[in-house]
């Protein structure tokens, strides 16, 4: 990758370097088992009392470092759910929502691969079982206490807000041209669009990833520091789950789950 950048083969502003070294962090978190293992079990107890989601619970006589082996579970994975009705579509993509807002900034621990087939939907209990746990990673409270101040000024509108807390987060240096500056803002302004409509936000007429593709050109070319390396998973993550939200057309009052998180959010 570094004979690729020095000959101008890839852009600048992709950092492939730094975006090497965290998949390659996050690709050895996946095959170590024992970690997600101990992974797994945070998440069962965190979910324990949760009425949607249910995490099934590891065999540990029979697992190791290499082999992971959970209880049966049922049902079929989210994307499989596209052809039941409008509420029951309705009621897995806000619970999706719900928890990764959860996950990040009251556990400060998040499950970071957004692939579709770690979550089966049981139409018989109603319930979502959750399944692999190699990706898992934990979130500084400082981090998190600053990102969600970037929610916040998104879902308020105030491009000055997102500019600063930003920089204290390190996405921008606060020196780069006012371009780069203007996409970037209008980038955390199409992410956090769900979280600032009120109303029901019908995912199926959104274009969020046409918008956000129309600004990476000028990202790639006028970026001076490579993102945290949190936002990697993170975005990842948070990209699947509105993806997942357009591929199902779910209709749901986004603003009130982050108006709540927010609320009851406890900084320092």
């Amino acid at each position: 990758m570094s004979v690729l950048t020095v000959w101008k083969i890839l852009p600048e502003g992709l950092y492939v370097d730094n975006a090497v070294l965290v998949a390659r962090k996050e690709l050895a978190w996946e095959v170590d088992y024992r970690r997600e293992a101990e992974n797994c079990a945070a998440f069962r107890k965190l979910l324990t009392n949760d009425p949607v989601f249910y995490v099934p619970e590891i065999i540990g006589e029979l697992s190791t470092k290499q082999i992971l082996t959970q209880e049966l579970i049922y049902g079929v994975p989210l994307d499989k759910t596209i052809d039941m009705d409008q509420e029951t579509r309705n009621m897995i993509c806000e619970n999706i929502l719900r928890l990764c807002l959860t996950e990040l900034f009251e556990y400060r621990f998040m499950q970071t691969d957004p692939n579709w087939a770690n979550f089966f939907y049981d139409a018989e209990t109603q319930k979502i079982s959750l399944l692999d746990f190699g990706a898992c990673r934990a979130y500084s409270k400082q981090f998190v206490d600053d990102y969600i101040n970037v929610i916040k000024a998104a879902s308020d509108g105030d491009l000055e807000a997102i500019k600063a807390w930003s920089v204290k987060l390190g996405f921008l240096t606060g020196y780069e041209p006012k371009i780069m500056i203007d996409a970037h803002i209008d980038a955390v302004m199409i992410l956090g669009e769900a979280f600032s409509f009120d109303g029901l936000f019908d995912f199926s007429q959104q274009s969020t990833t046409s918008k956000i593709q129309n600004l990476i050109p000028i990202m790639l070319k006028h970026r001076l520091t490579p993102p945290p390396e949190e936002s990697y998973s993170l975005h990842r993550k948070m990209s699947g789950a509105f993806l997942l939200c357009s591929k199902l057309s779910a209709k749901i009052h986004c603003k009130p789950l982050f108006d709540n998180i927010y609320k009851n959010y406890k900084f320092g």
